[in-house]
């Protein structure tokens, strides 16, 4: 997800500088510096106990770290000011907590009161996450993707500047999961920040700017995609589609660029390279009479396993 936010991309919405959190000898965060632009789409991964949900609610200012310092929307989470800042926020917890004798659209009004937002936009938010046909259906009726959607729809109140979610697709169809993604991109061009976690890498692979990878409380890495895939220097995989006979010369080819041996496949051949060897990988097998190539990056999930290990 590109950033074409009209936000000044120098601006940052959040600031960690050497933030601990520690609950006796656990150090649940552990010296975590970070700096997310304002009007990006921000990642935060890593395995169950990595931090982040600790983070999180650090960010938010329901947990004081232990030592360090957090700004979140121009004001410190520990100063006099954060509590006028934080009605700039929105948050999508994990477990979606809500009123079962409610309904949706009497959630929404409850959560706008408690914010002090318009009760005048609760209609429009059912409507943008696709709950405008449910809104007076009390919530014991509603199935997990769409209590889901109506805590998206709460997290949304207000039109926050820094929107937190976390496993906000948690339950949600495929249909509903691009709905959501198209309703961030529609966030980030008015230059709202999101801060996303999901165990589901595939996902944000193709839709963050950048992300953080945690692992015990520490800050693994951080960067784009691309930079981190530069970082892991994990190979590329290569995949030929050649006819039988001329699998072994194309075993010959590569042999000697490639980082292990090449296996046969049923239509072709497949190998691992170095981003470095790329283009001399490309350089020998132009010759051949190859029917199709496919060169595949390390997935983000490739990443998060070499730099969380």
């Amino acid at each position: 997800m590109a950033n074409t936010s009209p936000a000044n991309k120098e601006q940052s919405a959040i600031v960690l500088r050497d933030v601990r959190k520690h609950y006796g000898a656990v150090h649940a965060v552990d010296g975590v510096d970070l700096k997310i632009p304002q009007g990006q789409v921000f990642g935060l991964i890593g395995h169950n106990g990595a931090g982040k949900s600790t983070l999180f609610k650090m960010m938010l200012g329901l947990e004081r770290p232990t030592s360090g310092h957090i700004t979140v929307a121009g004001a410190d989470v520990a100063g006099p000011n954060f509590r006028a800042a934080r009605r700039k926020l929105g948050y999508l917890p994990e477990n979606v907590v809500l009123y079962d004798n409610l309904s949706g659209l009497e959630t929404l009004n409850f959560f706008a009161r408690l914010k002090g937002a318009s009760l005048q936009e609760c209609p429009s938010l059912l409507d943008k996450v696709g709950l405008s046909h449910a809104g007076k259906r009390a919530v014991r009726e509603y199935s997990k993707g769409m209590r889901q959607r109506l805590g998206f729809a709460q997290a949304l109140l207000g039109k926050p500047e820094v929107l937190f979610l976390d496993e906000p697709t948690n339950g949600l169809d495929p249909q509903a999961i691009r709905d959501f993604y198209f309703t961030l991109r529609e966030l980030q061009q008015t230059g709202v920040t999101i801060v996303i976690t999901s165990h589901i890498l595939s996902e944000l692979q193709e839709r963050v700017d950048n992300l953080a990878i945690l692992a015990a409380g520490k800050l693994q890495a951080q960067g784009s995609v691309q930079q981190l895939r530069e970082d892991t220097g994990l190979p590329l995989v290569v995949e030929v589609d050649v006819a039988a006979e001329r699998q072994s010369q194309v075993i010959e080819a590569v042999r000697t660029l490639v980082q292990a041996e090449p296996v046969m496949l049923p239509q072709g051949v497949r190998f691992e390279c170095s981003r470095e060897q790329k283009m001399a990988v490309l350089a020998v097998l132009a010759p051949l009479a190859l029917q199709d190539i496919r060169l595949l990056e390390p997935s983000l999930e490739d990443m998060f396993f070499g730099f969380s290990r």
